[in-house]
């Protein structure tokens, strides 16, 4: 009789077990069982116990009905089982960079309230199933950086809520669907970059008028002509046409006019502006009307009459015109010429003072006569009439002259090929760091006056101060505000002789990465000229007291090039040809100096930089990408790889494109800062899109910045 009792109780509490989990949980739990591993215990209170599963992790329900399942980046190691289509009401999967492997299983698409679909990042293969048509309802469909291939279902132009489609870095093959650009009219983003499509790209893709930032079709196999349809396309949408198989003359309307040769790239037989190939007159197209003006060699034309035969052209001015023209010239500088005695002659007759050099005033700009009838207003410029062999200051608050500059200790801080850097101590305990930069050379004053003194009003506090100049015929000497903890290439890397590094927080990394960008934004867009600094490196990034960065050698180049004697920014780059065999050189990393590291500059250079002669801000948006990749590596610009070496962009791709873990890549002194992996993921998303090789790719510098703050915002 006990043992019936026990055994009536085991089965009451088994039947029990068995009610308590609702269909969808047993759904899950299937999910769960077809996950080999779970290192971070994502799915630990995954329980049969529980009554439903709206409590589980990543799992979101409405009305006890899970309508979401979103567990991204756990290391998940498994593959989808086809019970999840029976959850009815999902209308939302985000598995991202997980390990998941295998089919997509078709059963899956029976949850058909489906709205979005996010896979990218794992190692599904197969080809997608023709039921992806069935999804009315889905609006993002991302199935970027697998294994999927076959070709697109025709299917898929049956969803025309999507508004995400996102294909790239997987093996998809053959033409896209018939009626693609008619049926997926509410497309917002499209990227079918790094595949295998081929045959030529739609016609319609034209009516595709709701897409927005890059369209993506790069990296593809991709033929025939260009449709000029595309051109429709809104005009503030990149269209990346890179490394295809296309061919004939390049449209010139709407969204394709005034593109760079970069997005066509990759397409030998592509002719025809932008591209500096000419398209041959038996190209069909080769002749179409180009958005381009066209001026032939008798532009303007020449008059016509009624019947279209030339006017005879005028005899020009006549002889009464010449001689009033010539008369009017007289009188006028006659006018001139009195205005300018009598100026003479009221304010600077009777002066005396002059020095044994003839000028009209005292060593040193003092006592100085006024003899202007015209003046300026002195808040114009503070050195108009300041001799040039003064030390000219750039703002009111130099309080120190020449004498007292050349009596002050000096040290030497580095030597570069643009001059000597001193730190300069003067007897009231002011530091300041001088610039020399050479003897002799040009006498090219009123150029250098005019490029020190715009530099000289910019003020940030992300941007060393220039303080001071001083010009003579055979001495140039430029001062600044010293800033006393070194560069950020001896805050990351050391120098020659020094006993012990003291590591960079990231704290402190993230500190320095948002003061350069800062400073970046205020030369682009407030500085008067919107300035390009042109030669960004952790060797002309100085830290403060508090280490926050100061950006310098702003404009240094163009200055050394006026003085004379010195290389330019333009003779230190390496031609064309050779900017893909970029070689590691000895490096030296002297403090303040901003050529110590010229043997590695190179590597900070955007690839347009060897290429196009005029400086563009996206080039100092590519050297900061580097520089942030070196703060989150810790690594130099050039890699060691065994026994060969690559640039450390190129590095950094192959390593996501291998999706090494984060730790192969960062920087073992940022190990303690392990707590910190999203932000620096973020950090380094960031970095990735300013190193891309399409400079119109790139962000502002106003973008990276207002990311930034977003992001420390969001972890305060």
């Amino acid at each position: 009789m006990g043992f019936l009792l026990f055994f009536v109780l085991l089965l009451f509490n088994c039947n029990g077990f068995v009610d308590s989990l609702n269909g969808e949980g047993y759904a899950l739990l299937s999910f769960k069982q077809s996950i080999y591993e779970d290192p971070e215990g994502s799915l630990s209170n995954w329980n049969s116990s529980d009554e439903n599963p709206c409590s589980w992790n990543g799992v979101t329900c409405k009305e006890q009905r899970v309508v979401s399942v979103s567990i991204p980046k756990k290391k998940l190691y498994g593959f989808l089982p086809s019970a999840l289509g029976s959850l009815s009401v999902l209308r939302h999967l985000n598995l991202r960079n997980n390990k998941f492997f295998g089919n997509l299983p078709v059963e899956l698409l029976e949850a058909q309230g489906l709205q979005s679909l996010v896979l990218y990042g794992n190692s599904f293969s197969g080809a997608v199933p023709n039921d992806i048509g069935k999804l009315k309802y889905l609006q993002t469909l991302d199935l970027s950086q697998n294994f999927f291939n076959g070709s697109l279902p025709q299917s898929i132009v049956q969803c025309k809520r999507l508004k995400t489609l996102d294909l790239s870095q997987n093996n998809f093959t053959g033409p896209l669907p018939d009626g693609f650009g008619t049926g997926l009219v509410s497309l917002e983003k499209l990227d079918l970059a790094f595949n295998k499509f081929n045959g030529s790209i739609p016609s319609n893709m034209g009516n595709l008028s709701s897409l927005q930032g890059t369209v993506d079709l790069s990296h593809n196999i991709f033929g025939g002509s260009i449709p000029a349809s595309l051109g429709s396309l809104p005009e503030k949408v990149y269209i990346d046409l890179t490394y295809n198989n296309l061919s004939g003359p390049i449209p010139q309307n709407g969204a394709l006019m005034n593109r760079g040769p970069t997005a066509f790239i990759g397409n030998p037989g592509l002719c025809g502006p932008p591209l500096k190939s000419p398209c041959s007159s038996d190209v069909p197209g080769a002749n179409a009307p180009s958005s381009y003006p066209f001026l032939p060699n008798n532009y303007p034309p020449e008059n016509l009459d009624d019947e279209g035969e030339k006017k005879e052209k005028g005899r020009g001015l006549s002889k009464s015109a010449i001689v009033a023209i010539i008369v009017s010239d007289i009188i006028g500088i006659c006018l001139v010429g009195l205005l300018f005695s009598y100026c003479y002659s009221r304010v600077c007759a009777g002066s005396k003072g002059k020095d044994e050099s003839g000028y009209g005033f005292e060593k040193g700009g003092k006592g100085r006569k006024e003899c202007l009838c015209f003046r300026k207003d002195e808040s114009e410029t503070l050195s108009e009439n300041v001799e040039q062999y003064d030390l000219v200051p750039l703002d009111t608050q130099v309080a120190f002259d020449l004498d007292e500059l050349l009596k002050a200790s000096a040290f030497v801080l580095g030597k570069s090929g643009i001059g000597i850097v001193y730190k300069v101590v003067l007897e009231d305990g002011l530091t300041l760091a001088v610039r020399r930069l050479g003897e002799g050379g040009s006498q090219r004053f009123k150029e250098f006056q005019t490029e020190v003194e715009a530099i000289g009003k910019l003020r940030h506090p992300n941007i060393v101060t220039l303080r001071a100049y001083y010009w003579s015929v055979d001495e140039k000497l430029l001062i600044y505000d010293y800033i006393p903890n070194g560069s950020l290439a001896t805050a990351l890397h050391g120098k020659p002789g020094m006993v012990s590094l003291t590591p960079l927080s990231w704290s402190v990394r993230l500190k320095i990465i948002k003061g350069i960008a800062k400073g970046l934004v205020y030369l682009h867009e407030f500085s008067p000229k919107k300035y390009v600094h042109g030669d960004l490196k952790p060797n002309n990034i100085l830290l403060g007291h508090n280490m926050e960065p100061h950006v310098s050698d702003f404009g240094l180049g163009r200055l050394a090039n006026i003085a004379g004697g010195s290389p330019t920014l333009q003779s230190s780059r390496m031609p064309a040809e050779k900017a893909q065999e970029r070689q590691q050189k000895s490096v030296s990393t002297d403090v303040a100096t901003t050529n110590s590291s010229s043997n590695l500059g190179s590597y900070y250079q955007a690839p347009e930089a060897f290429k196009v002669v005029k400086p563009s801000q996206k080039w100092d948006v590519y050297s900061y990408g580097v520089i942030l990749l070196e703060m989150i590596t810790g690594r130099t610009p050039v890699v060691h790889v065994g026994s060969s070496e690559m640039d450390l962009v190129h590095w950094i791709q192959l390593c996501i494109e291998e999706k090494k873990p984060l730790a192969d890549v960062l920087d073992p002194y940022l190990v303690p800062d392990a707590d910190k992996e999203e932000e620096i993921i973020a950090v380094l998303k960031i970095a990735m899109a300013c190193v891309h090789s399409s400079p119109e790719r790139r962000p502002t510098m106003r973008h990276i910045s207002d990311a930034l703050d977003r992001l420390i915002i969001s972890n305060d």
